[in-house]
Parts: C-alpha cells; sequence; structure tokens
C-alpha cells in the first residue's frame, strides 16, 4: 500500500513536472504579438492583408498578428515610427520620404506594381476632359503629404498645371471621400476601389486618369509604380529575421492565390461589409484590378526609379536629397518564401 502511495506521487510529481517544462517550452516559442497598421484595410489595394488574415496564413506561420484600420497612409507611418505598431500595409513610397529625414525603413513585401487609385471626376463637370481642365478645383487626397497627394500633383504638372492652379484637400476615403464630391467640396480626386465604382454606378462621376493597371500607370508616370507594401522599421527587420520571414511566407502565399483564383473566390474571403451592399460591384472592380498585385511579392525592377522620380518633385522632404534606393527595400525574405 505505501508502495502504491508513493508511486503515485512520484507519478504525480513528475506529471506536473512535465506539464511545466512544456508549458515554459510553448510559451519560449511562442510568437510575439505583431501588430500591422493597414491605410484603410476595406481599400482593394490593401486587399492581401485581409485576405491573408482570412485564409488563415498568419496562423499556419505560427504568428499572432493584429491588423488596425487607419484611413491614411501618412497617418499609419507615423504610428510606426511612434513604435506603436511593428508594420505598415501602404504606399511604398514612404520608405522613400522617410529616408530624406534620416529614417530608414523598408518595404519587404510588394504587393502591387500599380498604385490602384483613379482620378475621378464629378459629373456635374462635363466640361472637364483632361487633367488640364481641373485648373481653379479643389483635388481630393488621402491626406496631405500623402501618396495620392503627391500623385496627383505630379500628374497636374505632366499635365501643365503649376502648384497654385488647383487646391488638394485632404477627403479621406470611402464615405467622407463621396461626401466631399457630393457637396462639391471637392470637384475631382484620387480614390480607391470600392469608391471608384461607387461613384461611377451612381452616375455622380467619370474616371479620368485610371492608375489600376501596368500598363495605364506606364503610360501616366513612365514606369511601374510599387504602391501597396509592407513596410517595416530598418533596425526592426534586422532584429527579427525570423518573425519577419513568417510575414514574407504567409503574404507571398496569398499574392499566389490572388494570381490563382478568380475575383469571386477572392470576393468571398473578404468581410461581407467590405461590399457596401454591392457584392457584384466589388467583384467586378477586383477582376479589372487585380492584375496590379505582384505574384511573388518581389520589388519591380524599374519601381523604386519611377517612385523617386515622382517625390523628387513634390516632396519637399525629397527634393535634392540623394537617396540610397536599395536601403528602401528588401527582396531577402520574398525570395526565401519561394
Amino acid at each position: 500500500m505505501r508502495f502504491h502511495r508513493n508511486f503515485v506521487r512520484a507519478f504525480s510529481m513528475s506529471a506536473l513536472a512535465i506539464a511545466g517544462l512544456l508549458a515554459t517550452t510553448s510559451l519560449a516559442g511562442a510568437s510575439e504579438k505583431i501588430t500591422i497598421m493597414v491605410g484603410g484595410y476595406e481599400k482593394q489595394i490593401y486587399l492581401p492583408a485581409k485576405l491573408t488574415e482570412a485564409l488563415g496564413y498568419f496562423k499556419d506561420e505560427g504568428l499572432d498578428v493584429e491588423l488596425l484600420n487607419e484611413a491614411a497612409g501618412v497617418d499609419a507611418e507615423n504610428q510606426l515610427l511612434a513604435g506603436a505598431v511593428q508594420g505598415v500595409v501602404g504606399f511604398y513610397d514612404h520608405c522613400v520620404d522617410l529616408q530624406a529625414k534620416g529614417k530608414f525603413v523598408q518595404s519587404v513585401v510588394q504587393f502591387s506594381q500599380a498604385p490602384g487609385e483613379v482620378e475621378v471626376v464629378s459629373n456635374k463637370y462635363p466640361d472637364v476632359k483632361s487633367l488640364a481642365d481641373l485648373k481653379g478645383k479643389n483635388l481630393g487626397v488621402t491626406g496631405l503629404g500623402s501618396s495620392t497627394n503627391f500623385l496627383t500633383l505630379y500628374m497636374a504638372s505632366k499635365a501643365g498645371l503649376s502648384g497654385g492652379d488647383m487646391v488638394t484637400v485632404p477627403a479621406g476615403a470611402g464615405a467622407t471621400f463621396i461626401a466631399a464630391m457630393q457637396q462639391d467640396q471637392i470637384q475631382a480626386g484620387m480614390t480607391t476601389e470600392p469608391t471608384i465604382s461607387r461613384l461611377v454606378k451612381t452616375g455622380e462621376a467619370r474616371v479620368l486618369v485610371d492608375l489600376r493597371t501596368v500598363e495605364t500607370t506606364r503610360a501616366a508616370l513612365g514606369g511601374t509604380y510599387p504602391a501597396a507594401s509592407l513596410y517595416m522599421e530598418t533596425a526592426w527587420v534586422d532584429e527579427h529575421k525570423e518573425e519577419v520571414q513568417k510575414l514574407a511566407n504567409a503574404f507571398v502565399k496569398t499574392l499566389k492565390f490572388i494570381n490563382s483564383h478568380s475575383a469571386a473566390e477572392i470576393a468571398e474571403k473578404m468581410p461581407k461589409d467590405f461590399y457596401v451592399g454591392d457584392k457584384d460591384g466589388y467583384v467586378k472592380a477586383l477582376e479589372a484590378g487585380k492584375g496590379m498585385f505582384t505574384a511573388d511579392g518581389v520589388m519591380p525592377e524599374d519601381g523604386p526609379k519611377t517612385v523617386l522620380a515622382v517625390l523628387s518633385e513634390f516632396s519637399k522632404n525629397v527634393k535634392g536629397k540623394q537617396i540610397d534606393l536599395s536601403k528602401t527595400y528588401t527582396t531577402e525574405f520574398v525570395k526565401n518564401a519561394q
């Protein structure tokens, strides 16, 4: 009997010790939480963020990822620099702009090779046939200092307009952008899907310049324009290579999913409120624009130079500065993910 009690006690203590060891091992192996801010995750240009979450690819990599929403990319950038988030899904051009300020961030996964943006014009102004006709007009952008602001100024300049010929107005995206156009606070503006399709479908606006495909982007800007990306502070990347590799693995799998599935199949994975009451319109918009996404997360070779050309003209931070483009992105992780 005494042997039995001793055996039970010894077995129980061994079981507790093993459980404690397993718990310690589990905690040691658990990834720290990674918070990524998305510059408007309902926008189709940033679709890979929510799609990766929906497909379970973060969890497959053993990652604990939280996605936060922020309407303007410039505000998401500020959150990254403040240390509130570890990554941003936003436009690559922030990596160039920030280097001019002495801050080093880099695109670690390049989602797109075209902006996915469109310059729309209110149908209250039927005489506007080209960008040159926007002289004296208020043009909506996501925010002052945002990617849409720089692109708008660059395209207007190519059309012969100077900075004083029009006013760029921060109008956000989605409902705020639509309201600004309905109230005639802006007469034209740069926005993304599904806002574009909503305005066109209701007859409130029409497309003036289309930057949703690689071909139309080359025609308007002179080259491919890498836009949506996952960018992170270089120092954080260097110190967390394992986590960054897992993020790259997850996002590259998503880009391959986008490349190999129909717009309808992709839409089924997205939150239903992203359709804004028009699923067919959402699918059609995605079908027309999903060619903007890279198939492998690799930076297009000629892209950074196009971005630098735009910023060198209209970013006060970049103008006249020497920028080392090789430090604004890395292909290390996405190539390892292949």
